[in-house]
């Protein structure tokens, strides 16, 4: 069975960003609100499940429990794009614009995940 290529897409954007979490560790570390423990370790946690699930959603025996597993990430993540926003709200810049854009993506990239859910 092939697999759609937007299915790729999905996976490749996800390991790639997995990776970055190994690269560019400082960036992720800040946005993990204050009030979650260990943020180094969540940091690694959330890079390797974005690696790992990226690599399951290419195995048509594995999409459909990588797709659930993305969604459940996303909605893990969540409090850090909602603190990474109120941190910065302070006036108006296209930063600020961005990361409010970025908060609904969330939803965009969940139901993009859910389609292999079915």
């Amino acid at each position: 069975m092939n697999l759609p290529w937007h299915l790729y897409l999905m996976a490749f954007l996800y390991i790639i960003a997995g990776i970055n979490h190994f690269k560019n560790p400082g960036m992720y570390i800040r946005i993990i609100p204050p009030y979650l423990p260990n943020p180094k370790l969540l940091n690694i946690l959330s890079g390797a499940a974005e690696i790992i699930l990226g690599i399951l959603l290419t195995f048509p025996f594995s999409t459909h429990i990588a797709a659930w597993g993305i969604i459940a990430l996303l909605i893990a993540v969540f409090p850090a794009n909602l603190f990474m926003f109120q941190k910065k709200k302070r006036g108006f810049s296209l930063l600020n614009f961005i990361l409010l854009v970025r908060l609904p993506l969330q939803i965009v990239l969940i139901l993009w995940a859910y389609i292999y859910t079915l």
